[in-house]
């Protein structure tokens, strides 16, 4: 209310003298003038902005706390253009919004001119209320808006699967979530947000994160951690299925295979966002160099080297802890049938089948380590399932062709057998020495054999 008509709502209807009027028309401006000096500083109290650089090898982040509007937006700008000269030529540039309470129209053309300065550019950590604004304004549209995180606790909730990069839990009935081991970083959660959606695009049977969340420390230690939340309906994996049905293995096993082929008949566009799986691979061996010397390096390189060149689709962990059944999702002649698919998207890549199918014999029937524990099944059932659905991946091919081709899964499952050691840096002592242990037995030994097979995989031509 403008403070002229707030006087005369205060003395409406009073009758008073003139030197009464006087008297009091002198104290209520008085008043009034008190009023307003209180309003002003109260809105200068509110609006302020700090802003804080942060650089690292991969560019800078700028941490935005308070409010960035006309009040605070040119002074905001001149630093932000000072501290980023200072800082000199970078590819990347963050804001974090966490503490950001409010932009104005001017707030935002400086996000837009640092959109336009920098290619890869996002916004992270956006509160609800700020994220609005971009929203409406269409900003989301332009530029990598992410929203503020919330966060989540597992304590309670029904572990159903370990991995290398992390756990898998059942929240509820219609949701489950992967929390990422300790040290992840969030590029990490945003390259398997990426892959997930774009193997889904091309065809594979996949469920699609919806919600990128802090999982709190739990009370078996673990230190806050990323998690992705899927929703999956009456799901559970294909190896607490079987373990549960185990007189169903041979039907699970022709679902199993038929999803590996479907998977493996989708072509990826080369030069898209999916990359390499030979150059994954090999970088996965190379960080080993700090477990292994270097000829041993040298002979993992030389069969993973040997591998066709392809353009289908790999997931690289496909294992039954990594493939939910869904009861009900397909319907066929009328009848409501399960359905497979697939989680752990963090390896997708495209390549030639064999180093899939390596990857997947390591975890199904090599696999060093605690069996039960990892793939959730004893491993004679496993490895049943295995042979069956093998057999009817190949079914109608001949019978020499098979077999040639099953050696060759075999001798690529030997690299896996050690690669998946570089998937983290917190693997206990004794895994790490099983592997070491084990080197020499199912590589070294047999070097020369494998060799010889490793010739043989131009033969397999897709």
């Amino acid at each position: 209310m403008h403070f002229s008509r707030l006087f005369v709502t205060l003395t409406c209807g009073l009758s008073y003298s003139r030197s009464e009027m006087k008297r009091k028309t002198s104290f209520s401006f008085a008043f009034l003038s008190l009023i307003r000096n209180f309003a002003i500083r109260k809105h200068f109290d509110n609006t302020f902005m700090t802003t804080t650089f942060q650089t690292d090898e991969d560019g800078a982040t700028i941490v935005f706390e308070g409010r960035l509007d006309t009040a605070t937006s040119a002074e905001t700008n001149a630093k932000i253009s000072r501290e980023l000269d200072n800082i000199g030529s970078i590819d990347s540039l963050t804001c974090d919004a966490a503490r950001l309470e409010y932009i104005s129209s001017s707030g935002l053309r400086i996000l837009l001119s640092l959109a336009k300065r920098y290619k890869k550019f996002r916004v992270t950590g956006v509160q609800p209320q700020v994220y609005e604004i971009l929203e409406t304004t269409g900003f989301t549209k332009i530029m990598t808006v992410e929203r503020a995180m919330r966060r989540l606790s597992v304590d309670g909730c029904r572990l159903i699967g370990i991995g290398g990069v992390g756990k898998v839990y059942r929240l509820d009935g219609d949701t489950i979530i992967k929390v990422f081991r300790e040290g992840s970083t969030m590029d990490e959660v945003r390259r398997e947000i990426t892959m997930s959606k774009e193997a889904f695009v091309l065809g594979m049977p996949t469920a699609i994160s919806f919600d990128v969340v802090k999982v709190a420390p739990s009370s078996e230690g673990q230190a806050e951690c990323y998690g992705l939340v899927y929703e999956l309906l009456k799901a559970k994996t294909l190896s607490t299925y079987i373990k549960q049905h185990p007189d169903k293995l041979d039907s699970c096993a022709k679902m199993y295979a038929d999803l590996i082929m479907q998977l493996h008949q989708i072509e990826v566009p080369i030069g898209g966002i999916v990359p390499s799986a030979l150059e994954h691979e090999r970088q996965q061996i190379e960080h080993l160099s700090r477990y292994f010397p270097d000829k041993q390096i040298d002979m993992m390189l030389s069969i993973i080297n040997s591998i066709p060149a392809g353009n289908r689709l790999l997931h690289l962990d496909m294992q039954t802890k990594n493939t939910m059944m869904q009861d009900g999702e397909a319907i066929v002649d009328g009848q409501r049938e399960s359905q497979l698919m697939l989680i752990d998207m963090g390896e997708v890549s495209y390549g030639h089948p064999l180093l899939d199918l390596g990857h997947a014999y390591s975890a199904m029937v090599s696999l060093v380590g605690d069996y039960e524990k990892i793939i959730e099944m004893p491993r004679e059932l496993g490895q049943r399932l295995w042979n069956k659905a093998i057999d009817y991946y190949f079914e109608g091919l001949p019978d020499n062709i098979i077999s040639e081709r099953k050696k060759q899964i075999e001798v690529v499952s030997c690299v896996r057998n050690f690669s998946w050691l570089s998937l983290s840096d917190s693997f206990p002592e004794s895994v790490i020495q099983e592997c070491k242990m084990l080197f020499d037995e199912r590589i070294a030994k047999r070097y020369d054999y494998i060799m010889e097979v490793c010739k043989t995989f131009e033969n397999w031509t897709l």
